[in-house]
């Protein structure tokens, strides 16, 4: 689930990056960012998961995060990003928002539970809302009817998908297929079995087995995807 909300932070390589909270999602999340080649500062209320990250990340440190004068003496003010991946406390969520808005941090996301937490973060400085439980229920109902085999959507209604190449693709290029004009869809790539993988062009031919990369508004990946449903 993790992986799937680092590639929606549009970070770029080796940006520092403080994780606030290091439960199941934080800690996660700042081990993913980590593997991307980030400088991560992970933050936690409690001694237990500070040291159990202490070895993994740039740093890790016990704080009080709601705190924006301890936050700024932690050097806080000085990221760039900033993730909020606190759990069942919303007051302490919340508060940290507050907080790092107090310190001017840029880019702010904030990981909620509900709606309601998610509007109040907003309007309080968050620039981004994640709702992990929901996108990825979301996202495994793709999963689970066959329609995709992976999923990802973006806030602004984007969304990229890997699929089964339909049947009305197979044995014609993707000019002829003209997937474009008929669904609204990109195909970004097309991987064959044992071949590489190959950037989609209108010469570009698919086979019946092949798997598309498609992107595209998402109720339009949605529906080409649906045309190639496996029954």
């Amino acid at each position: 689930m993790a992986r799937l909300f680092t590639e929606q932070f549009a970070f770029s390589k080796g940006d520092s990056v403080v994780v606030i909270g290091l439960g199941r999602f934080g800690g996660a999340v700042a081990n993913s960012l980590m593997q991307l080649g980030h400088d991560v500062m992970g933050i936690d209320r409690d001694a237990e998961p500070v040291h159990e990250w202490a070895d993994l990340l740039t740093h890790a440190v016990q704080a009080d995060s709601t705190n924006a004068m301890t936050m700024r003496q932690l050097g806080v003010a000085d990221f760039a990003h900033a993730i909020v991946g606190i759990g069942g406390d919303l007051a302490a969520s919340l508060m940290t928002v507050m907080a790092l808005t107090e310190l001017e941090i840029p880019d702010i996301w904030v990981k909620a539970m509900t709606p309601q937490h998610g509007k109040i973060a907003e309007r309080i400085g968050a620039h981004h809302i994640v709702y992990p439980e929901a996108d990825m229920g979301e996202r495994v109902a793709h999963l689970i009817s066959g329609r995709m085999m992976d999923y990802i959507e973006f806030e602004d209604g984007f969304a990229i998908a890997k699929i089964h190449a339909p049947a009305a693709t197979h044995d014609l290029t993707l000019a002829a297929s003209a997937v474009r004009e008929k669904f609204g869809v990109t195909v970004v790539g097309i991987k064959r079995a044992h071949e590489d993988f190959q950037h989609g062009k209108p010469n570009s031919i698919v086979r019946p087995g092949d798997l598309l990369i498609v992107s595209g508004p998402t109720k339009k990946v949605e529906a080409f995807a649906a045309s190639g449903r496996r029954r």
